[in-house]
């Protein structure tokens, strides 16, 4: 029962071309195959390498971390998720050699850098040398300082061994005399064990957040020194955190306007898909929840960045002059631009629909990659209603969530009240306002075929 719980526990801490093509079905630019297979081994050799070295003391508990950390890193190497093309990986490594290049400290670290498809804007430092920097966050940065930045932060949490103490600190307080006579008491109660085990991991699940944000401050400030001698502008540091305050309230994509986009002359928007009811979450107040101001913030996906810029402020003042751009501007743009469309290729594949249609329907209001925007929703409109119909509609979407922009929400809330016929004819209406300007494009004229027999199959 031990090593279960602590499983559960310490799993707190783990923590285009083509598009021109008027024709064609989108697909990810060639992958470097060899560069996956190189990637993927690098990975278990250290896994390996750190349990060859492993104590008796605690031996499984270790190795239950690190197989659960390779198995986490495998599953991006081995998928469409990782971005294996050489140009993307090569422009990556040159912002990287410049960093290491000028910090000798850095030139010892195994060190392995690769973008993923990923929508959520974030980057990582696994602990074991791998760094993954999500398409979700490069869409949203503005220049190479930012990126830099970035990067700069997940190489101290590298260097300083953050993952690595912190695994140890966590397996230390579980095999505690302290945390083993709690669950020794809540094992023996009647009545009140389950709360009081929920307390229990609430306790160190906020205890563990208190210590990421200690090392969030840390990786901070050792970056901003790794930063200051690359050549970038300072303020990159800044306005990244800028940046990342606000992901979690904002749209990438402007409001969707969606009465607009599902008006059509012969089928008219319904106001019931999307009004305030009573019952409905996006009535609910905040202040009506359990949660304290301080747990909410802790649920932010970068908490504390205002105090984090006041803290760096200061370093950023005494930074040598520098530029916003040093390797290659107009690369930097480029996988901007086919990033915003990979990532919606890749939510389709992971069968994310919901979510497909929130990017989809922002790069077609967008009015970049119109042809492949128009041909994403009309897909995924005809995924839904397959999905509905064949009872799976709530594996390929979710529910409105506060964690959610409020954009966001309100496209969820117009998927959960709209019914099945509804939505057969959303599919059809949509293809038949883009029938003639999409003429030719054949993947979307079998979107067409398919709404058409749809809304056909759902008015009988």
């Amino acid at each position: 029962m031990f090593r279960k719980i602590a499983a559960i526990t310490l799993h707190l801490c783990l923590c285009i071309s083509g598009i021109s093509q008027p024709a064609a079905v989108y697909s990810f630019p060639l992958e470097d195959t060899t560069l996956k297979n190189q990637l993927y081994h690098a990975v278990l050799d250290k896994k390996n390498a750190l349990l060859a070295a492993l104590d008796k003391e605690h031996r499984e508990e270790y190795r239950d971390v690190y197989e659960d950390r390779f198995e986490l890193i495998a599953a991006l190497m081995k998928s469409s998720r990782l971005v294996a093309e050489p140009d993307a990986h090569q422009y990556l490594q040159q912002v990287l050699d410049r960093i290491v290049s000028v910090n000798g400290e850095l030139k010892p670290l195994s060190i392995r850098l690769v973008f993923s498809r990923d929508w959520w804007p974030n980057a990582s430092s696994v602990g074991e040398g791998t760094l993954i920097v999500n398409a979700g966050l490069l869409v949203r940065l503005k220049n190479e300082s930012e990126l830099t930045f970035v990067l700069c932060h997940e190489l101290a949490h590298l260097y300083l061994d953050h993952a690595g103490k912190s695994i140890r600190k966590n397996i230390s307080t579980l095999n505690s005399d302290a945390f083993r006579s709690e669950l020794k008491k809540l094992a023996k109660q009647e009545y009140g064990a389950g709360a009081g085990l929920e307390k229990l991991f609430r306790m160190l699940a906020f205890g563990f957040r208190r210590h990421s944000r200690e090392n969030e401050a840390e990786a901070d400030e050792m970056g901003i020194q790794f930063m200051r001698n690359t050549g970038f502008s300072g303020q990159g540091a800044i306005s990244c955190l800028q940046t990342l305050d606000k992901v979690d309230d904002s749209s990438y994509y402007a409001g969707l306007d969606l009465p607009a986009i599902f008006n059509f002359p012969d089928y008219y928007f319904r106001k019931r898909w999307i009004q305030n009811e009573s019952m409905i979450f996006g009535q609910m107040k905040e202040d009506g929840s359990a949660l304290t101001e301080a747990e909410k913030d802790s649920l932010r996906t970068h908490p504390d960045c205002p105090k984090r810029i006041a803290a760096l402020e200061p370093l950023v003042l005494s930074f040598p002059a520098g530029r916003d751009f040093l390797v290659d501007a107009a690369m930097f743009n480029r996988l901007k631009d086919r990033f915003s469309v990979e990532i919606i290729e890749e939510l389709y594949q992971e069968e994310q629909y919901a979510l497909n249609l929130y990017y989809a329907l922002g790069l077609l209001q967008s009015g970049r990659h119109r042809d492949y925007a128009v041909y994403s929703v009309a897909r995924v409109l005809n995924g839904l209603y397959e999905a509905q119909l064949n009872h799976r509609f709530g594996l390929v979407t979710v529910k409105e969530n506060r964690v959610n922009s409020a954009n966001y929400n309100l496209l969820l809330r117009m998927l959960d009240r709209v019914r099945l016929d509804e939505l057969a004819a959303l599919a059809y209406y949509f293809c038949s306002q883009f029938r003639q300007e999409m003429a030719g494009y054949t993947a979307f004229e079998t979107e067409w075929k398919k709404a058409q027999e749809n809304k056909e199959k759902s008015s009988h």
